[in-house]
């Protein structure tokens, strides 16, 4: 018996039938709290947010916050009673609605207001939530959630937002769920003197305040998820440019601390118009024109904050200074500003509705770093640069996270989603120009929608023709990979079928004899007979350079 891999990490996965026992993981346990958070029950589905105004004043000394958010909704139900989100180390000072406080109650991390009279279905309406507090430490961000209080190289403080998973609602009062974005926001950030804040969209307002404070207004007018709204609070320095873009001139702003402009001003110029030309192309328009394009240091190594995109790679190129790949291509452009910019695409375009679904955003963003190595360096190398990820994947658990408990799934679904894509590519739309087109065509029909697997997977499926279900469901829901398992009779008759984990997988796969033409041959998880002439146990090759996959040759 001959096996090999596609990669070492795949270990011994593909040795023998991928039983179930060896995906079994241990059950977590979730708690109400769990549930409370990532639910969306009929106390969250019964109201659509249209608009936030999140008013914050930062107290840099105390580590503190204070401030309110104004929640204008459309009511989707006749209800009394909704639910909304703030941590429990927050206090909520008061709900406000109509002039009048509403009474409250709290548990865990959710907060119940009920209403002095029913609101009726298709109704608009609004409350204001008063709050104040320590929020949460970051310890070490952007992995945890919560703030970062940091100083700059002069001493200055340097302050930074970054929730995602854990959740908006670890600093400011919001329905913290990724199915409801609001169609707009204001964010207005007092902070003390001497200091800027950065936010997302655009600012509209700078109002000097008594005490020297400053209060910044900043206005988002696109939908937007509730963990990409930050503040960034610096003694930051701006400068701008401009890139022609599909839909015209897109500005770009540029904020960063003043004893790095001319590394910023050298490395944005070689990295972000490259990129946007890159993503536009592959991805169709950047999706956020009207709040514009921004890059803003952070003293964390960053996040895909919608229009304000945090930076913190030390204007190095790589992931601080690394190849992730192994490949060496990874060394030639700044990972943070491709990878956090390609979120915009996917993460803050097209966002999942639940973050065990996560695997939308990262899986076609970590993909986009090769489609980025292509347009810039050909074919070739985005093919090596791809199969280079493969030494980050673990193949312990699966993609797809655990529903309506805020919990997302492996870290696989960044290197191993994008490998998935890039296989899918290889055997089903080996026409560059089409594959781009179905790319654009996702962009334009999820446009600023929140949306699920099933609906992703039915995209592709409809514009293919096919029924890619059951591939997707092997990569995303199981550990294990797919293996070919390729048998000899004892006349030297060779078979082949697929051993996976989901009935029904098919996968069409390229094979060929030593030094010959690659063949597409059709595979289920039936065996059938291989007809390439002068096949033999010792020269059968495997396309395992685009497929990643498991083989086994008996």
């Amino acid at each position: 018996m001959r096996f090999f891999s596609a990669f070492l990490t795949a270990g011994l996965l593909g040795l023998a039938p991928v039983a179930s026992a060896q995906l079994l993981q241990p059950k977590s346990m979730f708690t109400r709290a769990d549930s409370l958070r990532g639910h969306l029950s009929p106390l969250r589905a019964c109201y659509d947010v249209n608009y936030y105004h999140l008013d914050v004043q930062l107290d840099v000394a105390r580590k503190a916050l204070r401030g309110s958010n104004l929640f204008r909704f459309t009511a989707t139900q006749d209800f009394s009673r909704l639910q909304f989100d703030l941590f429990a180390n927050l206090k909520v000072e008061k709900v406000e609605y109509q002039g009048r406080p509403l009474p409250f109650t709290r548990e865990a991390n959710a907060v119940f207001v009920t209403f002095p009279t029913p609101i009726r279905r298709g109704s608009r309406a609004g409350f204001t939530v008063h709050y104040a507090g320590q929020p949460t430490e970051a310890k070490n961000a952007p992995w945890d959630g919560g703030l970062v209080f940091s100083q700059d190289s002069k001493g200055k403080p340097w302050v930074a937002t970054a929730c995602q998973g854990v959740g908006a609602s670890i600093w400011w009062p919001t329905k913290d769920h990724q199915s409801d974005e609001p169609d707009s926001m204001l964010i207005s950030v007092t902070v003390p003197k001497g200091l800027k804040d950065v936010s997302n969209g655009r600012l509209r307002k700078t109002t000097p305040l008594k005490g020297g404070a400053t209060r910044f207004d900043w206005f988002v007018s696109n939908p937007i998820n509730n963990y990409d709204v930050a503040l960034n609070v610096g003694d930051y320095t701006h400068f701008a440019d401009e890139y022609a873009g599909e839909k015209g001139k897109l500005t770009l702003d540029y904020w960063v601390l003043p004893e790095n402009l001319a590394k910023a001003k050298t490395q944005f110029a070689a990295n972000v118009k490259p990129m946007l030309k890159s993503m536009e192309s592959w991805f169709g328009p950047y999706p956020f024109y009207e709040d514009g394009f921004k890059l803003v240091e952070t003293p964390h190594l960053g996040m895909e904050h919608q229009s304000a995109v945090a930076y913190g790679n030390k204007y190095q190129n790589g992931y601080l200074g690394q190849d992730r790949s192994g490949t060496g291509w990874g060394l030639k452009w700044d990972f943070i500003i491709i990878h956090e910019s390609g979120h915009e695409w996917f993460g803050n375009n097209i966002t999942s509705q639940d973050i065990a679904d996560m695997w939308i955003h990262e899986s076609f963003t970590t993909y986009s770093e090769a489609l980025f190595v292509e347009s810039q360096f050909g074919k070739d190398a985005a093919r090596q640069y791809i199969h280079g990820q493969r030494r980050n994947i673990r193949n312990e658990g699966p993609i797809i996270g655990p529903y309506e408990v805020n919990k997302e799934g492996s870290s696989d679904m960044y290197d191993k989603g994008s490998n998935l894509l890039h296989l899918i590519r290889t055997a089903y739309v080996p026409d560059d120009a089409r594959w781009r087109e179905l790319l654009r065509g996702l962009s334009r029909t999820f446009y600023h929608q929140t949306v699920t697997t099933r609906q992703v997977v039915s995209y592709l499926n409809q514009q293919l023709g096919q029924d890619l279900t059951p591939i997707f469901d092997q990569y995303l829901r199981h550990a294990g990979l797919p293996t070919l398992e390729v048998r000899f009779s004892a006349q030297g008759q060779p078979q082949a079928r697929w051993i996976a984990n989901v009935p029904g997988f098919n996968l069409p796969v390229r094979l060929r004899t030593t030094g010959g033409q690659y063949r597409t041959v059709p595979l289920t998880t039936s065996f059938q007979p291989l007809s390439l002439p002068g096949l033999t146990r010792t020269n059968l090759e495997v396309d395992t350079e685009n497929y990643y996959v498991g083989v086994l040759i008996e």
